[in-house]
């Protein structure tokens, strides 16, 4: 009796892995993995690969915003994040067709203590340099300064008082902003 059972069970599973619904392919195919916020630190189970540390930038595409992730070995901090920002692409980004609004621009950073409020001073631009006014380009620095854990959202200063500047939908505000309210100006991941 006990040779039946153990057959028994041998047949079901088997049945079960045969049958648990992913048919066999010949060739490999690409899978899109889901992946987590960028603003949310990664867990004990999905280290970053050691000596490396993922700085998101968001650039641009045809007006679009763009998150491009380039590694370190230390983690930035904000305000070397936006240098980058404003330096643009890389020359492989720019092979993607990746650019900046932000050329010329000139950004200081700072996050008080115990707050995730990051405050963008921008200067006044200077006769002919580029001028930070659009949506993109807020949109830009908003999106790679709350990609960072330590800063949840951003407010924009000229001289110390805040600036009423465009979200994503083309209202203006001088609320602390967040990646959301730039999301339908984004490409999916």
């Amino acid at each position: 009796m006990t040779g039946v059972r153990v057959l028994a069970a041998l047949l079901t599973g088997l049945l079960l892995l045969a049958g648990c619904g992913v048919p066999a392919q010949d060739e490999p195919h690409q899978v899109t993995l889901p992946r987590r916020p960028l603003n949310v630190a990664a867990s004990a189970s999905t280290p970053e690969p050691v000596g490396e540390v993922a700085q998101v930038l968001c650039l641009t595409r045809d007006d679009r915003l763009v998150e491009s992730v380039r590694r370190s070995g230390t983690a930035l901090g904000p305000q070397r994040q936006l240098d980058l920002l404003v330096a643009g692409p890389t020359p492989a980004e720019q092979a993607q067709g990746l650019s900046t609004a932000l050329a010329a621009a000139v950004l200081t950073v700072t996050v008080p203590a115990a707050s995730s409020t990051a405050a963008v001073e921008i200067r006044e631009p200077e006769e002919g340099a580029g001028r930070v006014d659009d949506a993109v380009a807020y949109g830009q620095i908003v999106c790679t300064l709350t990609a960072r854990a330590d800063v949840a959202a951003v407010v924009f200063l000229r001289d110390g008082r805040r600036l009423q500047v465009p979200r994503g939908d083309s209202q203006v505000t001088d609320d602390p902003l967040t990646a959301d309210d730039y999301r339908t100006l984004m490409d999916p991941p």
